[in-house]
């Protein structure tokens, strides 16, 4: 079933579905004036509506029909537009809650509602069809996000559903074996990204009873390494290529990089609207893809990636070299030398070896800030760290890379600043976009806490879990639903912020919940 899965949409895949900016004698839809006449109009309040719809015909005899159309008198945009596409999204995230259930018993119904069957082909569709059952977020979000499945593949595996747990990362496997890499969500339009590589994460959750899955999935692996680390050879001191930047020769550490200069489709107008202050067309194209790679960080948007300047137009992201993505490449190479381990392969050992040790130098070298007692991003054009501080800055915690007095450090950090009645704030700064506070987020909530109980520090580790859920179970209590983010500050609001309304569903948020649960009652049968 795979293999023939695999053909059929390789040869759709070369046929029509081409990465943005690759040549092709097909038409790019992101490119026709139809689509920016449309995203730029307002027809529909998300901008990721329109690049969800199906169209009825081929892009080029729409496009040919819309530019002989719309100099006719009396043409309507919307009414073009409702006759030549239609809504073909899986099945909406409509239900009653059932108020006489908990929380928890409620994200365990959840799982169900936000199951999808494999995907039917569907010609002209923006969607990439997965060959195996998945869980999509919710809300907006109905195909399948890259990090935010390992926090739901979490939650299933605490909440006892391991064949579907695997059955999401066999359909990233596909995705590595049929595109080359895990896009940022399964849709033709995220083709020139990924997200933060949790790959290797996931099979490690599916190791943890089982350690085959590490030699099972290891050809995988191997390719999702090679995507990151695609130009290491090409890349110099000064002259970083894609995701990689050589910091002397002997050390690469990585960066997020989108192949994209133009403004994101499920967002044009938003994009278009932002640089439309710069001068000059190279100026827009850097700030584009510079929101690009800001998306592929998964913290889209957030004072994180601002420069000096600040405010969004300001976002800097291809020169950031971001913590959390290094100590997730590092777990990568461990991962990888794990499983060269289990296949007797003892120079790819050796290799994976001094990969990741030379990685976890460079860690501590150029993201630990005495001073600050916490871990930053560092800007590599600047040769300094950011001033910013986020919850980035406990993924070494979450690795095990920080020492002892580097962890005490951070833990008082967190307590002292980043605290709030409801949980985590996701920094410290308030902007307005979402990756900032008062937003608390359900993955950085649990880096936080695996993070700290990695070091002994169980009091505090609990006290931030107690605050999250309860957060969670009072706006379930009130609303019925679990939501994308909350608001960690005040809890009498929702959480705000962002390129659209605060969604719920929600995959991350429910995985999450049911891992801390689970978590705190083993802490509580220890103590």
């Amino acid at each position: 079933m795979k293999k023939w899965f695999l053909g059929i949409l390789l040869v759709l895949w070369v046929i029509g579905c081409k990465e943005e900016g690759q040549s092709d004698q097909k038409v790019n839809f992101y490119e026709t004036q139809l689509f920016k006449d449309v995203q730029l109009s307002s027809i529909f309040e998300d901008s990721k509506t329109f690049v969800d719809l199906v169209p009825k015909e081929e892009v080029a005899k729409l496009e040919q029909e819309y530019l002989k159309q719309k100099e006719m008198q009396g043409f309507n945009l919307k009414t073009f537009v409702q006759r030549n596409f239609e809504d073909k999204s899986m099945q909406s995230l409509v239900f009653e809650t059932d108020t006489t259930k908990s929380m928890y018993e409620h994200i365990s119904l959840m799982w169900d509602r936000l199951t999808r069957s494999p995907d039917s082909v569907i010609p002209n569709s923006s969607r990439i069809a997965l060959p195996h059952k998945y869980v999509v977020p919710g809300g907006r979000f109905q195909e399948i996000y890259y990090w935010d499945s390992y926090f739901t593949l979490e939650g299933l595996l605490a909440d006892g559903h391991d064949t579907l747990a695997k059955s999401m990362v066999d359909n990233f496997s596909f995705l590595i074996d049929s595109i080359g890499f895990i896009p940022n969500g399964t849709r033709n339009y995220y083709r020139t990204r990924s997200q933060p590589p949790y790959y290797a994460l996931m099979v490690d959750a599916l190791a943890r009873k089982n350690q085959n899955f590490l030699l099972y999935y290891l050809p995988e692996l191997s390719r999702e390494y090679e995507f990151w680390m695609q130009g290491e050879d090409i890349a110099l001191p000064g002259k970083p290529f894609q995701h990689v930047v050589d910091m002397n020769g002997n050390i690469y550490l990585n960066r997020y990089w989108d192949k994209g200069n133009t403004p994101r489709p499920e967002a044009y107008k938003e994009d278009f609207k932002l640089a439309s202050s710069l001068e000059s067309d190279s100026l827009k194209q850097r700030l584009y893809k510079n929101l690009r790679s800001a998306a592929e960080s998964g913290w889209d948007f957030s004072s994180r990636w601002y420069g000096a300047e600040g405010g969004l137009v300001s976002t800097e992201t291809t020169s950031i070299l971001p913590v959390d993505l290094n100590c997730l490449l590092y777990f990568m190479e461990r991962t990888l030398y794990r499983a060269c381990q289990l296949r007797g392969d003892r120079d790819a050992m050796g290799e994976f070896d001094k990969r990741s040790q030379l990685r976890k130098i460079a860690i501590q070298q150029y993201f630990w800030d005495e001073e600050s007692g916490f871990y930053h991003d560092y800007n590599f054009e600047k040769d300094s760290i950011t001033p910013a501080m986020t919850l980035a800055g406990v993924t070494p915690l979450f690795f095990r890379i920080a020492d002892r007095n580097q962890a005490e450090k951070v833990k008082n950090v967190l307590m002292e600043n980043f605290l709030k009645e409801g949980g985590l704030m996701t920094t410290l700064e308030h902007t307005g976009q979402q990756w900032d506070a008062p937003n608390g987020w359900a993955p950085l909530q649990w880096l936080a806490f695996k993070g700290l109980l990695n070091y002994g520090y169980h009091q505090e580790a609990k006290e931030i879990a107690h605050r999250w859920l309860t957060l969670n179970e009072r706006v379930y209590a009130n609303t019925g639903k679990m939501m994308e983010k909350y608001n960690v500050e005040d809890l009498s609001l929702l959480s705000g912020g962002g390129e659209y309304p605060t969604q719920d569903g929600f995959g991350w948020t429910n995985g999450v919940a049911i891992s801390l649960k689970k978590a705190l009652e083993k802490l509580e049968l220890k103590q």
